[in-house]
């Protein structure tokens, strides 16, 4: 079964969060990483402080939106700090 995964990202440099979605999560850490997502890499390095796995890929990308709301940041702020 293929998940997509909802995932939170923290910048060890300006300590601010990036939320997304993917299906394949390690690979996409590694893009965050080395620098190949453009609205990430001058941010880097980064932790990966929270994710969600979810069965349909809509489901991923309504979850991102939910977490880019001032009550989703709030949510991500309460489980990881």
């Amino acid at each position: 079964m293929k998940y997509f995964y909802t995932y939170v990202l923290k910048s060890i440099l300006d300590n601010h969060y990036y939320i997304g979605w993917t299906d394949n999560l390690i690979h996409r850490f590694k893009l965050h990483q080395d620098g190949k997502v453009e609205s990430t890499k001058s941010r880097r390095p980064f932790e990966l402080v929270y994710y969600e796995a979810c069965i349909h890929r809509k489901n991923a990308i309504e979850r991102e939106k939910q977490l880019k709301t001032g009550f989703g940041r709030k949510y991500i702020r309460n489980r990881v700090e």
